[in-house]
């Protein structure tokens, strides 16, 4: 099994004023491709500081983070960013949808950002809007579009351009309990039908059970090894 993730005894010290707050505190962490993995703690326990270490949105104080064979933490903020265009997938609990483009063109946006040669797939596209039950949405802009909706466009965004792996920060943190529901099993079917590794921050034990394996922390560090929930 291939390893996507590999994050090795992070560190994450943020200044504050005259005083050092630690957010990580040797944090490391595997996960094979195809996995889809909880991360949950308590509030302030580190968790989304990790993921977006992870995703390369942040830089660690010391530590290694290496996504998909390729290291972020020795890479230039350009090599970075490229890094996050061609090998991550980010979902977070804000859409983040871009309002005055129609669901389909908030993924062609995205598939033109990872395709610098401007290949088009529709293809792929259909399949991605026909998996999440969006085809009669594609047509429909954000603003006309209900939060569960929004974010099935957030994922299929996400997921359209193959990426190594899908960062996921409290996805359905802003939807109700119905909405969550579907956008969960969205991201199992996706795990399931794609083999798409999936890495979700959550605080929400229901929507942990969902997943594979759960990674406990707390006070900016992994407390338990991950249980394995499911197979």
């Amino acid at each position: 099994m291939r390893t996507i993730l590999q994050a090795e005894n992070l560190e994450k010290v943020y200044r504050v004023g005259r005083v050092d707050v630690p957010a990580l505190r040797g944090v490391s962490l595997e996960v094979q491709e195809g996995e889809f993995v909880a991360i949950m703690g308590p509030s302030g326990c580190g968790k989304s500081t990790l993921l977006h270490l992870m995703g390369g949105l942040l830089t660690p104080t010391s530590g290694r983070i290496i996504i998909d064979g390729e290291d972020l933490t020795a890479a230039s903020d350009a090599k970075r960013t490229d890094i996050r265009r061609r090998k991550i997938g980010f979902v977070f609990q804000r859409f983040n949808l871009f309002p005055t483009l129609t669901a389909e063109g908030n993924l062609r946006l995205a598939e033109s950002i990872h395709n610098r040669n401007g290949k088009d797939d529709p293809e792929r596209r259909r399949e991605v809007l026909r998996l999440l039950r969006l085809e009669d949405k594609m047509h429909h802009k954000p603003l006309e579009l209900s939060g569960g909706e929004q974010q099935r466009v957030a994922l299929a965004r996400a997921v359209v351009t193959r990426p190594a792996i899908i960062l996921a920060d409290e996805p359905t943190g802003n939807l109700d309990t119905e909405n969550s529901a579907i956008v969960l099993n969205m991201f199992q079917e996706l795990n399931y039908r794609f083999n798409q590794t999936i890495v979700m921050i959550t605080h929400n034990p229901e929507a942990a059970a969902m997943c594979k394996r759960i990674v406990q922390m707390r006070d900016g560090q992994i407390v338990e090894p991950a249980q394995n929930v499911r197979m």
